[in-house]
């Protein structure tokens, strides 16, 4: 049975249905004076609230062209660049910008504070530490020192002032909140691993890097989470990899905190966090590995959410049960070592128990999964909670091995629209293809009248050739949930060359979307014959960085 707004407020009540929502990016139902503000359905022709939204702009044509294409009516601000000055001090905006998050200064659309991920450099390497990664041999690592601290300090995360000014959205510079969080940052570990000898007794850890998408708590911080760890702890020479694969949390609002790296949550490529709450107050989280044949996992804290204990809240992600699941049975596994014997009779090769305590199944979680039956999927990315039926959306990008090249998008219903049952149904909300005009689904987020939309990871090396030629560059799509328009997608934005757009979010009024432009040009064979010139354009060196989308 659909549930329309006014139905779902009277059955969880107004206050339940904000911090319900408030992961989503869009919280649909939050007070006034809460994180995001009032609604806008207006901006979404929805004067009437009962009726779904209908696209209410012309959609565009897939294309190949160099620039960020809209539709008729929107345009957007480059917010930052790589390389700007974020503060007094002189620390600058990381590389291949990706996951972002508007956090609002006194409760202001048009003024707040931006977390945005910083993940990889690739074969751009050169134009940040001077190391020719692309002719480089990968056995032969021959960075230096200095080449490694800026690769370092060009990855993890950037927390910058933005304001609309004049009618532009823009960055300010000498912020005294401006901060990075960086490959050289202190930070702590939590929950059951931290200073165990699966991490090798280590309490603090140096950096986060492979920042890829992330989420936001109900107190107000940061969750980023680190994914394709492996290549820049190869490239950097770093030695103890159980220090990277975890959920960082970070306080925007204050410069001196230390970051946490929550343990409990698990170690694996993360890709993002989607936050809500059980009925009985608990947290949930959940999350997926973005690789082939990985698991979608989901975590229950012990204890219950509550407002009036604000950041302390942030306890709750250092006790609870992480679970995994298993869609052949519709059904959530917990990975627990104390009551699940798989785990306490799982083995290598070589016979050696694979898990002698939880600090083990939380650092090798992909062997734990395995171990308990978990059902391997086709690339798990982005997981988000819909703001008003509370059902869990699933973007699974593609897997070549098992014939599936396109994609497809889940939506996973919990039992009694209970977020900490360990029972779920789920359907095939909408596959990609060229029947459906999109390919490989990565990063969603909701509008507040429960629209999905939707950014498209094709690799750079399979983009506008053989199969995916139809789709031209990566886009954006917007995808109705309900009504006649139901899983249809209409795009609304293609990105530069080479690049994809990342890190989709609202402001609170719903009249800017800001997104990172990840990676553009990133298929070039050589330095001299650069694929792309965004976003400056003539002979410019490409340069990846965060925009604000306006015109809605």
């Amino acid at each position: 049975m659909e549930m329309n707004r006014r139905q779902f407020l009277t059955y969880l009540g107004t206050g339940t249905a904000a911090l319900a929502s408030l992961a989503t990016g869009i919280p649909a139902f939050a007070a006034d004076k809460g994180l995001s503000g009032k609604t806008a359905d207006h901006l979404f022709g929805l004067e009437d609230k009962h009726k779904p939204a209908k696209v209410k702009f012309k959609p565009i044509q897939a294309t190949n062209k160099d620039e960020l294409v809209l539709p008729q009516g929107y345009k957007y601000d480059v917010v930052a660049l790589y390389g700007d000055k974020i503060n007094a001090k002189g620390d600058t905006f990381g590389f291949n910008a990706d996951f972002t998050c508007f956090l609002p200064i006194e409760g202001s659309s048009e003024h707040g504070l931006l977390w945005v991920n910083h993940e990889y450099l690739g074969e751009l390497e050169y134009y940040v530490t001077g190391y020719d990664a692309l002719h480089a041999d990968p056995k032969n690592n021959t960075r230096t020192s200095a080449q490694i601290e800026k690769y370092l300090y060009s990855l993890g995360g950037s927390i910058i002032e933005v304001k609309k000014q004049n009618g532009k959205w823009t960055l300010i510079s000498d912020s005294k909140y401006g901060r990075r969080v960086s490959g050289l940052t202190k930070h702590t570990l939590t929950g059951p691993a931290a200073g165990s000898a699966a991490v090798g007794g280590a309490r603090e850890v140096t950096g986060t890097f492979a920042n890829c998408s992330g989420g936001v708590t109900l107190w107000n911080t940061i969750l980023s989470c680190e994914e394709n760890f492996d290549s820049v702890i190869a490239d950097t020479k770093l030695k103890d990899e159980t220090h990277y694969g975890w959920v960082v949390e970070v306080d925007p609002f204050d410069p001196n905190s230390i970051p946490k790296k929550h343990t409990a949550l698990g170690r694996f490529s993360h890709e993002n966090t989607a936050m809500t709450l059980a009925p009985n107050g608990q947290l949930v989280v959940y999350m997926g590995d973005d690789a082939n044949d990985q698991y979608v996992y989901k975590y229950v804290s012990r204890g219950s959410y509550s407002k009036s204990t604000g950041k302390a809240n942030a306890r709750l992600l250092e006790e609870g049960t992480l679970y995994v699941a298993n869609f052949g049975k519709g059904k959530w596994i917990a990975l627990d070592y104390g009551k699940n014997e798989a785990l306490q009779k799982a083995v290598d090769s070589t016979g050696k128990p694979l898990f002698t305590s939880q600090a083990d199944v939380l650092v090798k979680c992909r062997e734990a999964a395995k171990a308990v039956g978990a059902t391997a999927m086709d690339r798990p990315e982005d997981l988000e909670v819909h703001p008003i039926d509370g059902s869990v959306f699933i973007s699974l990008t593609n897997n070549s091995k098992h014939g599936n090249f396109y994609g497809q998008i889940v939506r996973l219903f919990p039992k009694d629209n209970n977020h900490a049952a360990e029972e779920f149904t789920f359907e095939i909300f909408a596959a990609g293809g060229p029947q459906s005009g999109f390919a490989a689904p990565d990063n969603l987020a909701f509008d507040s009248a429960g629209n999905l939309w939707v950014v498209t990871d094709i690799s750079s090396s399979s983009m506008n050739s053989g199969i995916y030629k139809t789709f031209g560059n990566n886009g954006v799509f917007f995808i109705p949930t309900s009504g006649s328009d139901k899983g249809v997608a209409a795009q609304f934005a293609s990105a530069p060359v080479g690049a994809e757009m990342t890190g989709p979010w609202f402001a609170p009024d719903e009249k800017t979307l800001f997104m990172s432009v990840q990676h553009p040009g990133e298929n070039l064979e050589s330095y001299e014959a650069p694929t792309s010139h965004w976003p400056k354009g003539g002979t410019s060196i490409a340069l990846p960085g965060v925009v604000a989308i306006t015109g809605f």
